[in-house]
Protein backbone atom coordinates (compact mmCIF):
# COMPACT_ATOMS: atom_id res chain seq x y z
CA UNK A 1 0.00 0.00 0.00
CA UNK A 2 1.16 3.36 -0.51
CA UNK A 3 1.11 6.05 1.90
CA UNK A 4 -1.93 8.15 0.95
CA UNK A 5 -3.94 4.52 1.06
CA UNK A 6 -2.25 3.62 4.56
CA UNK A 7 -3.68 7.72 6.37
CA UNK A 8 -6.94 6.59 4.52
CA UNK A 9 -7.03 3.48 5.92
CA UNK A 10 -6.02 4.90 9.34
CA UNK A 11 -7.94 7.67 9.65
CA UNK A 12 -11.43 5.84 8.74
CA UNK A 13 -10.33 3.09 11.57
CA UNK A 14 -10.10 5.73 14.24
CA UNK A 15 -12.87 7.27 12.91
CA UNK A 16 -15.08 4.55 13.46
CA UNK A 17 -13.40 4.03 16.71
CA UNK A 18 -14.38 7.93 17.91
CA UNK A 19 -17.97 7.40 16.64
CA UNK A 20 -17.82 4.15 19.13
CA UNK A 21 -18.95 1.56 15.89
CA UNK A 22 -17.84 -1.46 16.96
CA UNK A 23 -18.68 -3.23 13.49
CA UNK A 24 -16.24 -1.50 12.22
CA UNK A 25 -13.64 -2.70 14.12
CA UNK A 26 -12.33 -6.12 13.08
CA UNK A 27 -10.15 -8.96 14.20
CA UNK A 28 -7.74 -9.44 13.58
CA UNK A 29 -6.17 -6.06 14.63
CA UNK A 30 -8.10 -5.94 17.81
CA UNK A 31 -5.50 -3.21 19.10
CA UNK A 32 -7.06 -0.68 16.39
CA UNK A 33 -10.24 -0.76 18.01
CA UNK A 34 -9.88 0.17 21.32
CA UNK A 35 -11.64 -1.39 24.10
CA UNK A 36 -15.60 -2.67 23.68
CA UNK A 37 -16.86 -0.51 27.15
CA UNK A 38 -15.45 1.51 29.61
CA UNK A 39 -14.73 -1.21 31.91
CA UNK A 40 -12.17 -2.90 29.35
CA UNK A 41 -10.49 0.57 28.73
CA UNK A 42 -9.60 0.94 32.20
CA UNK A 43 -8.27 -2.78 32.27
CA UNK A 44 -6.59 -1.75 29.35
CA UNK A 45 -4.79 1.29 30.34
CA UNK A 46 -4.14 -0.45 33.83
CA UNK A 47 -1.91 -3.30 31.81
CA UNK A 48 -0.30 -0.27 29.80
CA UNK A 49 0.83 1.14 32.95
CA UNK A 50 -1.91 3.87 34.21
CA UNK A 51 -2.95 4.16 37.75
CA UNK A 52 -6.31 4.29 39.03
CA UNK A 53 -5.69 7.96 39.70
CA UNK A 54 -4.52 8.44 36.46
CA UNK A 55 -8.20 6.68 35.38
CA UNK A 56 -10.37 9.13 37.64
CA UNK A 57 -8.76 11.87 36.16
CA UNK A 58 -10.07 12.49 32.89
CA UNK A 59 -13.26 12.56 31.72
CA UNK A 60 -15.87 9.66 30.52
CA UNK A 61 -14.99 9.10 26.83
CA UNK A 62 -11.49 10.44 27.09
CA UNK A 63 -10.24 6.44 27.62
CA UNK A 64 -10.72 4.78 24.84
CA UNK A 65 -8.42 1.94 25.88
CA UNK A 66 -5.98 2.75 22.65
CA UNK A 67 -2.00 2.67 23.19
CA UNK A 68 0.70 0.59 24.33
CA UNK A 69 2.19 2.02 26.89
CA UNK A 70 2.06 5.68 29.23
CA UNK A 71 4.58 7.79 28.08
CA UNK A 72 3.13 9.70 31.25
CA UNK A 73 5.65 8.14 32.84
CA UNK A 74 8.77 9.12 31.26
CA UNK A 75 7.68 12.58 30.74
CA UNK A 76 8.59 14.31 34.55
CA UNK A 77 5.99 16.65 32.84
CA UNK A 78 6.41 20.15 35.38
CA UNK A 79 4.63 23.39 35.93
CA UNK A 80 4.25 25.67 33.19
CA UNK A 81 5.71 23.57 30.76
CA UNK A 82 3.84 23.01 26.68
CA UNK A 83 2.73 19.99 26.07
CA UNK A 84 2.12 18.79 22.18
CA UNK A 85 0.52 15.51 21.72
CA UNK A 86 1.15 13.09 18.50
CA UNK A 87 -1.88 11.77 18.14
CA UNK A 88 -4.08 12.63 20.86
CA UNK A 89 -7.07 10.72 19.84
CA UNK A 90 -10.11 11.46 22.43
CA UNK A 91 -7.50 13.41 24.63
CA UNK A 92 -6.34 10.72 27.25
CA UNK A 93 -2.98 11.46 27.59
CA UNK A 94 -3.53 15.88 27.26
CA UNK A 95 -6.16 15.32 30.02
CA UNK A 96 -3.26 14.04 32.24
CA UNK A 97 -0.65 16.01 30.53
CA UNK A 98 -2.71 19.44 31.52
CA UNK A 99 -2.87 18.66 35.22
CA UNK A 100 0.45 18.30 35.75
CA UNK A 101 1.63 21.16 33.41
CA UNK A 102 -0.93 23.34 35.35
CA UNK A 103 -2.93 27.05 34.73
CA UNK A 104 0.62 28.29 33.41
CA UNK A 105 1.12 25.17 31.21
CA UNK A 106 -0.17 24.21 27.73
CA UNK A 107 -1.16 21.33 26.05
CA UNK A 108 -1.68 20.92 22.16
CA UNK A 109 -3.38 18.07 20.77
CA UNK A 110 -2.88 17.07 17.02
CA UNK A 111 -4.91 14.44 15.74
CA UNK A 112 -5.93 13.49 11.76
CA UNK A 113 -9.26 12.41 12.29
CA UNK A 114 -12.33 14.47 12.70
CA UNK A 115 -14.40 12.57 14.68
CA UNK A 116 -11.78 12.07 17.71
CA UNK A 117 -11.26 15.85 17.60
CA UNK A 118 -14.60 16.33 18.03
CA UNK A 119 -15.06 13.73 20.51
CA UNK A 120 -11.54 15.58 22.43
CA UNK A 121 -12.87 19.18 22.14
CA UNK A 122 -16.42 18.19 23.69
CA UNK A 123 -14.39 16.55 26.16
CA UNK A 124 -12.61 19.97 26.92
CA UNK A 125 -15.40 21.82 27.16
CA UNK A 126 -17.45 19.58 29.55
CA UNK A 127 -14.57 19.71 31.73
CA UNK A 128 -13.07 23.25 31.95
CA UNK A 129 -9.73 22.63 30.44
CA UNK A 130 -8.82 25.42 29.63
CA UNK A 131 -5.28 24.93 29.05
CA UNK A 132 -5.88 22.28 26.37
CA UNK A 133 -6.31 22.76 23.02
CA UNK A 134 -6.83 20.08 19.67
CA UNK A 135 -5.35 20.86 16.23
CA UNK A 136 -5.99 18.75 13.07
CA UNK A 137 -2.81 18.01 11.46
CA UNK A 138 -0.90 15.59 10.06
CA UNK A 139 2.48 14.22 12.21
CA UNK A 140 4.57 14.86 8.87
CA UNK A 141 3.37 18.68 9.10
CA UNK A 142 2.61 19.78 12.46
CA UNK A 143 0.04 23.02 13.24
CA UNK A 144 2.58 24.12 15.77
CA UNK A 145 4.84 26.99 15.64
CA UNK A 146 9.08 26.59 15.47
CA UNK A 147 10.40 26.24 19.30
CA UNK A 148 6.92 25.37 20.77
CA UNK A 149 6.89 22.82 23.30
CA UNK A 150 9.21 21.76 25.90
CA UNK A 151 7.78 18.18 26.06
CA UNK A 152 6.40 15.65 23.34
CA UNK A 153 4.25 12.80 24.09
CA UNK A 154 2.87 9.87 21.61
CA UNK A 155 1.13 6.90 22.81
CA UNK A 156 1.59 4.04 19.74
CA UNK A 157 0.70 6.26 16.71
CA UNK A 158 3.85 7.11 14.79
CA UNK A 159 3.89 3.58 13.67
CA UNK A 160 0.94 4.33 12.12
CA UNK A 161 2.87 7.06 10.23
CA UNK A 162 4.30 5.88 6.92
CA UNK A 163 6.95 8.36 6.66
CA UNK A 164 8.59 8.15 10.56
CA UNK A 165 11.76 10.12 9.81
CA UNK A 166 9.87 12.83 8.66
CA UNK A 167 7.94 12.87 12.14
CA UNK A 168 10.69 13.03 14.08
CA UNK A 169 12.23 16.17 12.05
CA UNK A 170 8.75 17.87 13.03
CA UNK A 171 9.35 16.66 16.32
CA UNK A 172 12.72 18.56 16.42
CA UNK A 173 11.56 21.58 14.66
CA UNK A 174 8.72 22.47 17.55
CA UNK A 175 10.48 21.36 20.19
CA UNK A 176 12.35 24.18 22.49
CA UNK A 177 16.10 24.23 22.94
CA UNK A 178 16.21 21.85 25.69
CA UNK A 179 12.89 20.40 24.82
CA UNK A 180 12.69 16.17 25.24
CA UNK A 181 10.47 13.35 23.78
CA UNK A 182 8.43 10.85 25.97
CA UNK A 183 7.08 8.71 23.50
CA UNK A 184 5.48 5.04 23.88
CA UNK A 185 5.42 2.71 20.40
CA UNK A 186 5.93 -0.63 19.16
CA UNK A 187 9.03 -1.63 17.54
CA UNK A 188 10.01 -4.46 15.09
CA UNK A 189 12.55 -7.24 16.65
CA UNK A 190 11.90 -9.76 14.48
CA UNK A 191 10.63 -9.93 10.90
CA UNK A 192 7.20 -10.50 9.71
CA UNK A 193 6.12 -13.67 8.03
CA UNK A 194 4.80 -13.18 4.36
CA UNK A 195 1.15 -13.93 6.16
CA UNK A 196 1.77 -10.80 8.53
CA UNK A 197 3.31 -8.74 6.17
CA UNK A 198 0.25 -9.01 3.77
CA UNK A 199 -2.86 -8.25 6.20
CA UNK A 200 -3.63 -4.56 6.00
CA UNK A 201 -5.23 -4.83 8.81
CA UNK A 202 -2.29 -5.44 10.90
CA UNK A 203 -0.82 -1.81 9.38
CA UNK A 204 -3.82 0.02 11.47
CA UNK A 205 -3.08 -2.72 14.16
CA UNK A 206 0.19 -1.27 15.58
CA UNK A 207 1.94 -3.96 14.17
CA UNK A 208 2.74 -4.06 10.07
CA UNK A 209 4.27 -0.33 10.32
CA UNK A 210 6.61 -1.18 13.37
CA UNK A 211 9.93 -0.09 12.52
CA UNK A 212 13.48 -1.74 14.35
CA UNK A 213 14.59 0.37 17.33
CA UNK A 214 18.23 0.71 15.32
CA UNK A 215 16.42 2.74 12.92
CA UNK A 216 14.46 4.61 15.34
CA UNK A 217 17.78 5.63 16.99
CA UNK A 218 18.85 6.87 13.23
CA UNK A 219 16.64 8.49 12.27
CA UNK A 220 16.30 10.91 16.14
CA UNK A 221 19.84 11.15 15.42
CA UNK A 222 19.50 12.30 12.13
CA UNK A 223 17.27 14.52 12.92
CA UNK A 224 19.76 16.44 15.30
CA UNK A 225 18.34 14.71 18.60
CA UNK A 226 21.33 13.96 21.12
CA UNK A 227 20.76 11.34 24.39
CA UNK A 228 18.82 9.09 22.10
CA UNK A 229 17.06 6.22 24.31
CA UNK A 230 14.94 3.37 22.99
CA UNK A 231 14.08 1.07 25.74
CA UNK A 232 12.76 -2.58 24.42
CA UNK A 233 10.08 -3.69 26.84
CA UNK A 234 9.63 -7.65 26.60
CA UNK A 235 7.24 -7.72 29.28
CA UNK A 236 4.70 -6.15 26.73
CA UNK A 237 4.73 -9.65 24.71
CA UNK A 238 1.87 -10.65 26.80
CA UNK A 239 -0.67 -7.97 26.36
CA UNK A 240 0.70 -7.45 22.69
CA UNK A 241 -0.35 -11.06 22.12
CA UNK A 242 -4.02 -10.19 22.97
CA UNK A 243 -4.31 -7.94 19.92
CA UNK A 244 -3.95 -10.93 17.73
CA UNK A 245 -4.58 -14.09 19.20
CA UNK A 246 -2.93 -16.68 18.68
CA UNK A 247 -0.79 -14.94 15.22
CA UNK A 248 2.28 -14.67 16.85
CA UNK A 249 2.68 -10.99 16.52
CA UNK A 250 4.24 -10.85 19.86
CA UNK A 251 7.24 -12.37 18.33
CA UNK A 252 7.25 -9.83 15.76
CA UNK A 253 6.70 -6.44 17.87
CA UNK A 254 7.40 -5.20 21.34
CA UNK A 255 6.47 -2.26 23.23
CA UNK A 256 9.39 0.63 23.90
CA UNK A 257 10.00 3.64 25.08
CA UNK A 258 11.64 6.09 22.80
CA UNK A 259 13.31 9.46 25.08
CA UNK A 260 15.52 12.01 23.20
CA UNK A 261 16.38 15.84 23.46
CA UNK A 262 16.87 18.51 21.16
CA UNK A 263 20.58 20.25 22.09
Amino acid sequence: MDAPDIKTMVRERYGSIAQADPADCRAPAASCCGAATPSDARDKSRRMGYSDVDLAAVPDGANLGLGCGNPQAIAALRPGETVIDLGSGAGFDCFLAAAQVGAMGRVIGVDMTHEMLAKARDNAVRIGAVNVQFRLGELEHLPVADNTADVILSNCVINLVPDKAQVFRETFRTLKPGGRLAISDVVNVAPLSADLQGDTELICGCVSGAAPADRIEAWLVEAGFEQVRVTVKPESRAFIASWAPGRGIEDCVVSATIEARKP
